[in-house]
């Protein structure tokens, strides 16, 4: 059984990967918080701005920077709908390994190019994410590779929790954090820094109603498998995973759904009230601080925009309806 990660694995991932990645703002926007409510102080931490236009490199980093020679040499190995793909890309580019990637027929072309010039072989496999994911298994253990799960890694989690120890450096007395989970390594890692270092903040964590394994994993004891039918791809599995799922049971504090046509208009807040490029998985955080605003009424809030890849198809939709 995976252990998962603690404070400290945190504080050494924010050292090492301190050369490799930026720190991102944390801004306030009046306008974004009029949408929630009055005297809702709203923040919003961009994730959106960071290398390769997501929080997912600060886990890849802090993974592959721990690998040996021997490993490193045999190659990395990944399925992903495109985020985690650039990722480890991009971390096999930094220290020296082969990767291959695997995703989903319907992949982000943006992604696929991204990790194409990143170095990476990209192979299409499954209509679905957990298609390509099986894909992967086998394919590593096939080569011998190094598989980069895009959930159940300790060090990915302890990697992109360094986004959120940012956020309480920055900022102090937040009553709530609200972050998107897709697999969960990003919710887990807010999770576990914000009950180290500020255990009185709320963090809800928000799905897409069309992608609710987690929600119903959570309220579970078991994983539960759903029905993935959501376009935001960064969101888009049919399963919960072991490691996140323990933590996130453990440790936040609600969770909440919101809807594709919610999702469509958070992006275009964003752009409006933002000047802010949020790709779907990104938004449902400030989806979720609209729907929740009786809740978060009087309240400091912080929302994650966790990534900004956005498809012009999806942008286009977002606009256009």
């Amino acid at each position: 059984m995976l252990e998962p990660p603690n404070i400290q694995d945190v504080i050494d991932a924010k050292r090492r990967i301190a050369p490799y990645m930026h720190r991102t703002p944390l801004r306030h926007y009046p306008a974004l918080a009029r949408l929630v409510g009055p005297g809702t102080e709203l923040w919003v931490k961009h994730e959106n701005y960071q290398v390769l236009g997501s929080f997912k490199p600060r886990g890849g980093i802090n993974l592959v920077s721990q690998l040996g020679p021997e490993e490193l040499s045999r190659g990395l190995v990944a399925a992903s709908t495109g985020n985690h793909g650039q990722s480890v890309a991009f971390a096999g580019k930094t220290f020296g390994a082969e990767v291959t990637i695997v995703v989903p027929n319907v992949a982000n072309p943006g992604k696929v190019q991204s990790m194409q010039d990143l170095g990476a072989t990209v192979m299409h496999h499954g209509d679905v994410f957990d298609e390509s994911h099986d894909f992967s298994i086998d394919m590593a253990a096939d080569r011998g590779s190094r598989h980069v799960h895009s959930a159940n890694e300790p060090d990915l989690i302890a990697g992109v929790g360094t986004y959120t120890f940012e956020i309480f450096e920055d900022l102090s007395d937040i009553d709530v954090l609200i972050v998107p989970v897709g697999a969960g390594s990003g919710c887990s890692g807010a999770a576990i820094v914000t009950q180290a270092v500020s255990p009185h903040t709320e963090v809800i964590a928000v799905q897409a109603e069309a992608a609710p394994s987690a929600f119903r994993s959570w309220e579970s004891d078991s994983l539960i498998e759903a029905p993935m039918g959501t376009a935001a791809e960064g969101l888009a599995t049919g399963h919960s995973y072991e490691l996140p799922m323990g933590i996130l049971r453990d440790l936040i504090d609600t969770f909440a759904l919101v809807s594709e046509e919610e999702i469509r208009t958070a992006i275009v807040h964003y752009l409006e009230h933002a000047r802010s490029l949020v790709e779907g998985a990104g938004a449902v955080s400030l989806a979720a601080a609209i729907k929740l605003r009786e809740r978060l009424a009087g309240k400091r809030v912080v929302v994650v925009a966790s990534g900004g890849n956005l498809s012009m198809a999806h942008l286009r939709e977002a606009l256009c309806g």
